[in-house]
């Protein structure tokens, strides 16, 4: 796949700034220190995959720049909440290089900023005066808040399928793109049909990325993620290759397998070398091909976009997810 990231970000540069300037403004505090740690975390924060994709649906019709963007800040700052919360549940030391909040202040306090922030972003869904996109928001919130309550209740639990791997990753992830593609759209103008396909374009865009990212966790070191490889696995959370793997394990990798899922094998060297059997056994190619079925699907759907160039930045935005397994 041909890949021009390079042209999406510099024609976006200019409603992304104003993105970045409104989700500074909404996480601000009256507390400087704490301000400060905000700040850090949403100044690291990424690429912007979820607002540029708010704003790419949009754009894709006729819509209002001040609503997209205030939308777009919404989605960001919800996203950036539901990551203080995720590293607080998970006790993770470090999100995107920067120390996580919870390393620096009390579990309270990281609980009630992680709030602070959802309320934040829900007052910048209100402040577009669009009472169908508050809704959208109002259900992306609570599906990301079930994908998270499955991934803690099936956590240690290697006797999973994919309906159950699937919900998950739906709420834990593409959620938020089918959110903020849903929004963007609606705020655009878009026709039921158009507003349908490309909440699906999100879906399927947030299956892939989520998926890639599980190959990720199992493919590369602590170099490339801050983190040992096999983390997951580490945490007790079942992913797609693991299951791959484990379909096609003898007994007594599935029972060093079930052991290090349960949280009763513990030694580094055990888990490093189940991770290699994984990297060994075809799983992460596998994993990898059902995330480009979704890559084809979300790519089908942008046929309702008659604007070349915006249909080309969504393409792009595409390939950019895909690229990371390269």
């Amino acid at each position: 796949m041909k890949l021009q990231t390079s042209d999406l970000f510099e024609a976006m540069a200019p409603e992304m700034e104003l993105v970045d300037q409104r989700v500074e403004s909404a996480a601000t505090l009256d507390f400087p220190i704490v301000s400060t740690l905000i700040k850090d975390i949403v100044r690291a924060g990424g690429k912007r995959m979820r607002p540029l994709l708010l704003l790419l649906s949009a754009r894709s019709f006729s819509f209002n720049l001040d609503r997209a963007v205030t939308a777009a800040a919404g989605v960001e700052l919800l996203h950036t909440a539901s990551l203080v919360h995720d590293d607080h549940i998970d006790r993770a030391a470090l999100r995107r290089g920067q120390p996580t909040l919870h390393t620096q202040l009390s579990s309270g306090a990281v609980i009630l900023i992680g709030d602070f922030l959802f309320a934040q972003s829900a007052i910048l869904a209100a402040a577009t005066g669009n009472t169908r996109v508050v809704t959208i928001f109002a259900t992306t919130l609570a599906e990301i808040c079930d994908g998270q309550i499955r991934e803690t209740l099936d956590a240690h639990r290697l006797s999973q399928n994919r309906d159950d791997y699937n919900r998950r990753i739906y709420g834990k992830t593409a959620a938020l793109f089918a959110g903020a593609a849903e929004m963007g759209a609606v705020i655009g103008g878009a026709d039921d049909t158009s507003i349908r396909e490309l909440r699906g374009f999100g879906v399927d865009l947030g299956m892939s990325f989520q998926i890639l990212d599980d190959v990720l966790d199992l493919r590369e070191g602590a170099q490339i993620l801050g983190k040992p490889a096999g983390n997951d696995l580490r945490q007790g959370v079942v992913t797609l290759p693991t299951m791959f793997f484990a379909a096609g394990a003898d007994a007594n990798s599935l029972s060093t397998l079930d052991a290090i899922v349960s949280g009763d094998e513990t030694d580094d060297s055990v888990i490093d070398h189940i991770v290699t059997a994984i990297r060994a056994s075809g799983a992460l190619e596998e994993a990898e091909r059902e995330a480009l079925v979704h890559a084809r699907s979300a790519e089908s759907r942008l046929s309702v976009i008659e604007d070349d160039e915006t249909r080309g930045y969504l393409i792009d935005l595409l390939n950019l997810t895909v690229v990371r397994s390269a």
